[in-house]
């Protein structure tokens, strides 16, 4: 069995308002994840005294990190990362379309890594997508596209998790269905997935997607003390197998 999280940290900042790199840490060392994806996470910020989490977060878990920023203002720099203890290989990273109509849209961005489980290739994709529906259309229609999923080197057991902004009404989600399987209805278990906001979550807005050679065991948002506070998201958990 294998574990894959993802996890938006809201830079470290957790719903008391303390920023805190260790707590956010300490929650996803609790899980005890073989594989991490992040949001939202600031390197060389002067708002968050300048820490690079993404390496500082892999470095207290012992485990490899690779870090893409969406947005770089100078030497500051705001994205995701991806974390894993297994043997991997950076893939691609690479902007997602913006809506022209808005320009003081947040850049959006998204991060491939393959890794080797018991000696099989499994690609990773991890994302954080915008606020606007027509944005996230846009952004969701890419990666469902030549560039990420249907990318030649995409093949084989694949998970797409993060942060989506929509729910499982959405047309985002359903663009993205049509390349690969929602995790939590393949989930032999029916658990608690809400992952916000994180002292009451009442959205599913953090999402897993899977392709047929991956076998759902369980998804579940860990709804307790310490997550409720280290950030304004809950963590979602995936624990599977490959077919």
């Amino acid at each position: 069995m294998a574990r894959i999280v993802t996890y938006n940290v809201h830079r470290c900042v957790g719903a008391d308002r303390r920023l805190d790199v260790g707590r956010i840490a300490d929650v996803l060392a609790r899980l005890n994840p073989d594989i991490v994806a992040l949001q939202e996470l600031d390197v060389g910020r002067a708002r968050t005294g300048g820490v690079d989490q993404a390496h500082e977060i892999g470095r207290r878990l012992d485990m490899a990190c690779h870090f893409h920023a969406a947005l770089r203002v100078e030497e500051e720099q705001y994205g995701d990362a991806i974390l894993t203890t297994y043997p991997e290989t950076l893939m691609q990273v690479g902007p997602l379309p913006g809506y022209a109509r808005i320009r003081s849209l947040e850049p959006r961005g998204a991060l491939w890594i393959c890794v080797e489980i018991d000696g099989r290739k499994v690609q990773i994709i991890n994302t954080h997508l915008g606020l606007v529906p027509r944005e996230q259309q846009l952004q969701a229609a890419c990666l469902a596209g030549q560039g990420w999923l249907k990318h030649p080197e995409c093949k084989g057991p694949t998970i797409l998790l993060g942060d989506f902004n929509a729910t499982a009404s959405s047309l985002v989600y359903r663009t993205l269905t049509t390349r690969l399987k929602p995790a939590r209805g393949l989930a032999p278990h029916k658990s608690a997935t809400s992952t916000f906001p994180s002292p009451l979550p009442v959205l599913r807005i953090d999402h897993v997607f899977v392709s047929p050679e991956v076998r759902v065991l369980d998804v579940f948002a860990p709804f307790e003390p310490l997550t409720r506070v280290a950030s304004d998201h809950l963590p979602l958990v995936m624990d599977f197998e490959l077919a």
